[in-house]
């Protein structure tokens, strides 16, 4: 069966590509959770918009990956949210949250499916983050979450 990929799928391909799966694993489990659409001659325009908008928000290559990694690195990365009297957030820090600060810092913005977080963050004081910048580029940035 063959595919274009809407998301990145992990050993799969990246947005945009177009890939050939085993019927099942594409109609089963890809199609159903939206990270693929099936191939067609008119998917061609799709695969290049997805393309397009991929190279807009994608950082453009390994020596700015860099530049943006020394940024994230020099600088402290503090977000603020809201929390109760004893530290406890109300509700949890999203990738969204995450990624708007590592924007401010890095001073370009930062996709938020770039940023891997292993727990769950809901309380304050620092947290490590991942942030996958480039294929070859990632940088773990300690967040520091404090109280508004």
């Amino acid at each position: 069966m063959k595919l274009i990929l809407t998301q990145e799928v992990d050993g799969l391909g990246s947005p945009g590509d177009v890939v050939e799966v085993k019927d099942g694993y594409g109609r089963n489990y890809l199609v159903p959770r939206g990270v693929a659409v099936r191939w067609t001659r008119g998917g061609q325009k799709q695969v290049d918009s997805i393309k397009a908008s991929r190279t807009k928000k994608a950082v453009r290559d390994q020596a700015h990956a860099d530049q943006i990694k020394a940024k994230l690195e020099s600088a402290p990365v503090d977000l603020k949210v809201r929390a109760g009297a004893e530290g406890r957030l109300f509700g949890s820090v999203t990738v969204t949250d995450i990624a708007d600060a590592l924007g401010e810092v890095a001073g370009e913005s930062i996709d938020k499916r770039s940023v891997v977080v292993a727990n769950p963050i809901k309380s304050l004081g620092v947290h490590a983050v991942s942030v996958k910048l480039h294929d070859d580029v990632s940088v773990a940035v300690s967040l520091n979450v404090i109280p508004a």
